[in-house]
Parts: C-alpha cells; structure tokens; sequence
C-alpha cells in the first residue's frame, strides 16, 4: 500500500506542475496578448533570447508585426502561421514536435506507466493477490532488482524525453533562422506597407551578418523611397565599385542624383540604357531624358 500511495502521489506532483505551468502561461497571455505571442518566438539574431526579451532590431521589428496584426483583428494562432510560413517551424520558441519525436515522448510514457503497474503487481504480498496468507513475493535480492531497475528505468525515460525534442526537425535545422534572411522578409513586409526607413533599417541590419548585392541594392531602392537620395547614392557606389556595369545599380544611382546631383543624372542614366536597353525601368528611364520629360 505505501508503494501505491508513493506511486499515486508522484503522480500528482506531476499533474500539478504541468497545471500550473498551464496556469502561468494562460495567465501572462491574458494579460498582454503581444508579449505572450513574442515570448514564444525565437529571436534570430541573439542565442537563447526570445523576440520578447531581445534588444536587437531584427526582434524589435518583429514585435512590431506582432502588434499590427494583432490590431488588425489576427488571432494568436494566426500570427504564429504568418511567422513559420516565412522562417519554418523553428521561429517557435517551443516548434511543434513530428514524426519520431512523437513516438520518443509517447513510447517512455507508456513504458513507464505499465512497468510500475507489473512492479506492483509483482511486489505486492502473494497473499493480497490470491487471498493465502502467505509471506512477501519475492525475496530481498529481488526487491533490491526492482528498485535498481526502476531507477534505470526513469533514468532512461529522462534522456530519451530530451532528446525528443531535437528529433522531427528537418537535417540541418536546430536553430533559429537565418537573422539576414528575416531581416530581409521584415524589410520587404515593411515596403509593401509604405514604411520605407523602417525597411531601410531592416536591410542594413541584413546587411552587417550578409554583405550581399542583391541586399544593398534593395537599400539602395528603399532609401530613394525613402527620402534619402545622398545615402542611396553611397549605397549604389559602393556596389559600383565591385561591379561597374550592374544596371541596376546604375539605375538607382541615376535615380539618386536626380536629388543630389541633377547634372550629372542624365549622364549615369543613359550609361544604363547603352548598358541595359532591355530593362523592365529603361522606357521610363527614356521618357525621363526626354526633353519634356
């Protein structure tokens, strides 16, 4: 009796810590629904930091998203979809487990639960079983190998439940995504909305773990939309160095001295029609150079 009242009250210790982890997490969703969402993505850019607790931009910029779709009516779940279709499962603080990892958190489970049933039955007095007052089943060696198994038994069971949760995730993944990548997507969210320097921002944050063309390019474009043709100059430049004849580099630079050096404009635009003629840009490039244009 006093094993199936240990057993029955290590139960319930159990029970009552997933309860009130429940408890604690419904509880701080309730209070504020935008850091309960932020708590539970991974901030890209930091080791071991949620986007709720992080400082750096990459993070910040995905609290913002947080909260407008939240003020646009989006449900929890619903924002958590929009994030993992862009980065994957692991963006979540907690990615939700698959394939083997379900059968390692289940399978112990189950092991455990039907070795402490055959442990009682087996432990218990003979008589309790059949009725016949007869002594303990089992002598002291056997009772000693029970206890020693069921040691190893939990043991077991614990290595096995943390590795589950690092089974069911594609090869090559086990950590957040790619901060440059993000970076970008926020940067390209941004500009579909209008907000040119915040997406500016998110491409220079790209820009320090990726030095790409192809991301400083679309800074370039980003900072001629935003208002700000002497850094988007500099940022085309600085691609022209490597590659003197890229178009679209040529293009935004023209574009940029139409703000900061309107003489020299035309010279760097036609230098992009002689380089590009078919570009999607050059019949608005010509129509510029017009002389009504």
């Amino acid at each position: 009796m006093n094993r199936r009242r240990a057993l029955g009250a290590a139960v319930l210790v159990l029970l009552t810590v997933a309860a009130g982890v429940a408890l604690f997490r419904s509880a701080a969703a309730g209070d504020d629904p935008a850091r309960s969402i932020a708590a539970g993505l991974r901030c890209p850019s930091c080791q071991g930091e949620s986007v709720a607790d992080s400082s750096s931009p990459v993070a910040a910029a995905m609290r913002q998203v947080v909260a407008d779709q939240l003020a646009q009516g989006r449900s929890p779940d619903e924002i958590r979809h929009w994030f993992t279709e862009r980065y994957g499962d692991d963006v979540l603080a907690d990615p939700p487990l698959s394939g083997p990892g379900v059968l390692l958190w289940g399978v112990p489970a189950l092991v455990l639960l039907g070795s402490g049933y055959a442990a009682v039955r087996t432990l218990r007095p003979a008589g309790r079983r059949t009725g016949v007052p007869v002594g303990p089943a089992g002598g002291p060696g056997r009772r000693t190998a029970w206890r020693l198994g069921a040691v190893g038994l939990v043991a077991m069971v614990g290595a096995v439940a943390f590795g589950a949760a690092q089974v069911g995730r594609p090869a090559g993944d086990g950590g957040p995504p790619d901060p440059a990548a993000v970076a970008v997507l926020l940067a390209r969210d941004l500009e579909q909305q209008g907000r040119y320097a915040d997406a500016a921002r998110m491409y220079r944050q790209a820009l320090e773990t990726r030095p790409d063309v192809d991301v400083r390019l679309r800074l370039a474009f980003t900072l001629v939309r935003a208002g700000a043709p002497a850094d988007a100059e500099q940022e085309a430049r600085r691609v022209l160095a490597g590659t003197p004849d890229l178009p679209d580099a040529l293009l935004v630079l023209g574009l940029a001295q139409r703000e900061t050096s309107p003489d020299r404009a035309p010279e760097t635009l036609r230098r992009f029609l002689d380089v590009a003629p078919g570009h999607p840009a050059a019949g608005e490039v010509r129509r510029l150079l017009a002389p009504d244009g």
